[in-house]
C-alpha cells in the first residue's frame, strides 16, 4: 500500500470519529449526566465484567488518571462500584451497580434510537453501502486493534 493510501486511510477514520461523537454526545448529554468517557468505562465493564483501573485504561487506551476521574464519578452516580479483587486484596477492581447497568442499556438504546432516526434518512443505496462499508471497517478495525492490545500486553 502506498503512503498516500494510507495516509487517506488515516484522513477519513479521523474524520468519523468527531461525527460519530458529536450525533452521540450531544443526546447523551441532554439524556443523562453520562459522559461519552462514562459510556466507554461501561461498555468495558459490560462486555468484560469486573476490571482494574489498569486493564479499563488499556481497554480504552487511555491514561489511568483520565481513567480515575471517569470512574468517580461513575461512582459519585451509583453506576460502578470499587472492589477489592479476591485473588489481590492490593488490586482494586471496577465493576457495574445493577443501576449501571440498567441505565447504561437505556441510554444505549436511546442513543441507538437517535442515531437510526438519521439513518433511516438514507436512500436505499445508500443504506447499503453504509451497511457494507461499516460491516468491513468494524471486521479490519477489530482485527488490528487485537493485534496491538495483544502486542502491548506480551510486552509487560
Amino acid at each position: 500500500m502506498t503512503k498516500l493510501k494510507v495516509d487517506i486511510i488515516a484522513e477519513n477514520l479521523m474524520a468519523i470519529h468527531p461525527l460519530l461523537y458529536k450525533s452521540i454526545s450531544k443526546p447523551l448529554r441532554t439524556k443523562s449526566s453520562i459522559t461519552p468517557g462514562g459510556m466507554f468505562v461501561m461498555e468495558s465493564l459490560k462486555r468484560r465484567g469486573m476490571l482494574s483501573m489498569s486493564d479499563i485504561g488499556k481497554c480504552l487506551s487511555m491514561p489511568k488518571p483520565h481513567i480515575t476521574v471517569i470512574v468517580d464519578k461513575l461512582i459519585d452516580e451509583g453506576y460502578v462500584v470499587r472492589q477489592n479483587d479476591p485473588k489481590d486484596r492490593r488490586i482494586i477492581n471496577i465493576s457495574l451497580t445493577d443501576k449501571g447497568l440498567i441505565d447504561f442499556e437505556e441510554i444505549k438504546e436511546t442513543l441507538s434510537l437517535t442515531l437510526k432516526s438519521k439513518l433511516v434518512l438514507l436512500s436505499g443505496l445508500q443504506q447499503e453501502q453504509l451497511l457494507t462499508a461499516s460491516q468491513l471497517l468494524r471486521e479490519i478495525l477489530i482485527s488490528v486493534l487485537t493485534i496491538d492490545l495483544e502486542t502491548s500486553s506480551h510486552g509487560k
